[in-house]
């Protein structure tokens, strides 16, 4: 399977392991799945890191640097990434999590999440 991970379950894959799930640990560290990480959330991270958010702390550099290490693929934010987000419902408000969800849709790609409003998209996301 091929899975797209929203931003707090990259950081928590990252550098804080026992938030996840035992769902979305097993996931992850299945090998016969592929990761895959958006700029989308690189772009989040350094942005809630420079507002001084306490659940970003951590150098966006760093972290791309030890996903592409750990074998994770990136996704690039495309202008259809970005038309695709119109034909989103409007149920969650964050634009990164919209962008996301629009990602995964035209990706063929399943968003891992553990936000409920975001598993409201339907099948294209699973809440872990």
């Amino acid at each position: 399977m091929r899975f797209l991970l929203d931003t707090h379950l990259l950081l928590w894959a990252a550098a804080e392991s026992d938030k996840l799930s035992p769902q979305a640990h097993q996931l992850i560290s299945n090998s016969a799945h592929e990761l895959w990480f958006s700029a989308a959330s690189i772009w989040e991270i350094t942005i809630k890191l420079g507002l001084d958010r306490a659940d970003f702390r951590v150098n966006p550099t760093l972290l791309r640097q030890g996903l592409l290490q750990n074998g994770y693929q990136e996704l690039a934010i495309s202008s259809l990434h970005a038309l695709a987000v119109r034909n989103l419902a409007n149920i969650h408000k964050d634009p990164f999590d919209r962008l996301l969800v629009a990602q995964a849709s035209c990706e063929n790609l399943i968003l891992l999440s553990s936000d409920t409003l975001v598993a409201q998209y339907g099948a294209i996301v699973k809440l872990v």
